[in-house]
């Protein structure tokens, strides 16, 4: 059984754009958003309890990197419904108490769940050398004093840890989601309005997100933008308004990149292979 994680990503921007243009989600879009990402998770899950994996490899990676992806969108989107459906109105300091308390809460439950444990390092710094005790299924290792929640999963289909990372994906949507509400001045969807509406619609980012973060990382090590006078965080946020997609993990994305096989600008690699093809016609 082979489920790409490429796929899975182009068909969750796709029932995104579908739904709505903008980066904030309504209470119906968050709830039609639930509804499409549960439904993909049961096949999903479907296929893995029917036919299983190839080898250890492709487990690592199902559990890794692509259950993680889908299940931390579901929370995401769960729990925006949650506070749009509970929020008692939309302007004023009642409204703005009750977002910041709820960016209060999530910043605790990072520091107190996430941030502080050994594995929120082990996955923050791109290690692999435990993957085989994480992402592996019947490898729960119960001496390292986990959360009771263990008890409460499906083991068939779960390790313990995709969830963990599912939480981490969730939580930094849930934040950047929070901040939009906080200040709406800095809201990508008020810059958006900016923008023509037939030409922004049209601008959309059709390569992998991996390539993506290249090439931002790039401009940011060579301080291209601003004289390297910005953060890298506001550089993502700069492309995800731009092309209207979602740029997340970046960091533990970045720390793949310098470890994988092959070479480890494969995109800028590609971009100045195009370029000089592209040169090479005008001669």
């Amino acid at each position: 059984m082979e489920i790409l994680l490429s796929k899975i990503l182009s068909q969750i921007r796709h029932q995104e754009n579908k739904l709505t243009s903008e980066l904030t989600p309504t209470a119906e879009e968050a709830y039609q958003m639930t509804l499409f990402l549960n439904e993909m998770m049961q096949n999903v899950k479907g296929k893995v309890l029917k036919d299983g994996f190839k080898n250890e490899g492709q487990e690592i990676d199902f559990f890794k990197n692509i259950k993680p992806q889908i299940l931390g969108k579901l929370i995401y989107y769960n729990k925006v419904f949650r506070i749009e459906t509970t929020c008692p109105v939309n302007i004023g300091e009642i409204y703005q108490s009750f977002v910041e308390n709820e960016l209060k809460s999530l910043k605790s439950e990072y520091k107190e769940s996430i941030c502080n444990t050994y594995f929120y390092r082990y996955y923050r710094a791109g290690r692999t050398d435990r993957d085989h005790s994480y992402f592996m299924l019947g490898k729960i290792n119960y001496h390292d004093g986990l959360n009771s929640g263990v008890f409460e999963i499906d083991l068939s289909f779960s390790t313990y840890y995709d969830n963990k990372i599912a939480h981490i994906i969730a939580n930094e949507l849930l934040y950047t989601y929070l901040l939009n509400k906080i200040n709406p001045e800095e809201n990508p969807d008020l810059v958006l309005l900016n923008l023509n509406e037939e030409i922004s619609k049209d601008i959309s980012w059709t390569n992998s997100q991996n390539a993506l973060i290249e090439l931002i990382y790039a401009l940011y090590a060579s301080s291209s933008v601003s004289n390297g006078n910005i953060g890298i965080r506001k550089l993502a946020l700069i492309f995800q308004i731009l092309f209207r997609t979602p740029v997340n993990d970046i960091h533990h994305a970045f720390h793949r990149m310098k470890t994988r096989a092959g070479s480890r600008t494969a995109f800028l690699d590609q971009l100045k292979i195009s370029l000089e093809e592209y040169m090479d016609k005008d001669l």
